[in-house]
């Protein structure tokens, strides 16, 4: 791996306080690789071989059973996937696969979790991370099964929102059957609850939203940093 990889990684939360000689030992034993397009990188069910950080590019998270599938989450940079399974040593329990060609560092889970065995900081930072993990876990269960699909779909545009600098109008960041997948709907309640929020002052035309009203869509959604503030 070259050294003009390590800063984007180092700088990354997990890494920003462990001991530089083991943050170099990770990275000399890692490399980086491109990826094109829709090229599964974990396959659910399988060994943690690999502890994945996405650089560039964009990666989907997604689970099947009974030959059916969903989109779990959309991963952008800089991020990383999967640590629980790569800590416990378990098998995926999500498969993963590139969206675009997307730029991507792979540890070996072994010499994470040596690593994580010596030293201090780094261990801290793997709870830390974990702990943030499940707490976004249940926010995403308290969304599903407290709110009706149209909520659901208010809600998340208003966090789009909020992450673009309160832009009243923007682009999905992905397609809306995969988004329909995300937010516990089908392509066919997505779009339903699209002419439902027009009164909300909710516009789409293709893949770009405008929010012509947020109080009105806000008084609608009733947000809850209990649910929706993505870093709490």
């Amino acid at each position: 791996m070259r050294a003009t990889d390590h800063p984007e990684v180092r700088a990354l939360p997990l890494f920003a306080d462990m001991d530089q000689d083991n943050f170099d030992r990770l990275m000399h034993a890692g490399y980086v690789q491109n990826f094109p397009p829709k090229v599964d990188l974990v396959v659910e069910g399988e060994p943690a071989d690999f502890f994945h950080i996405l650089v560039s590019g964009s990666v989907e998270l997604f689970a099947a059973w009974n030959g059916r599938e969903t989109s779990m989450a959309i991963l952008a940079p800089l991020s990383t996937f999967i640590l629980a399974a790569t800590v416990k040593d378990a098998p995926y329990l999500m498969s993963g696969r590139t969206l675009e060609k997307s730029r991507i560092v792979l540890l070996a889970s072994e010499d994470v979790r040596a690593v994580f065995e010596e030293d201090g900081a780094f261990a801290r930072a793997v709870v830390t991370e974990l702990a943030a993990g499940y707490r976004s876990m249940v926010k995403s269960a308290k969304d599903l099964k407290l709110r009706t699909s149209m909520e659901r779909l208010a809600n998340y545009l208003l966090r789009e929102y909020e992450s673009r600098g309160r832009q009243p109008v923007f682009e999905l960041p992905t397609e809306k059957r995969r988004l329909a997948a995300l937010l516990g709907m089908t392509p066919e309640n997505m779009s339903r609850a699209i002419k439902a929020l027009i009164p909300y002052g909710v516009i789409f035309e293709g893949s770009t939203v405008t929010i012509a009203d947020v109080d009105d869509l806000t008084g609608f959604a009733k947000p809850t940093p209990l649910i929706d503030d993505p870093g709490g």
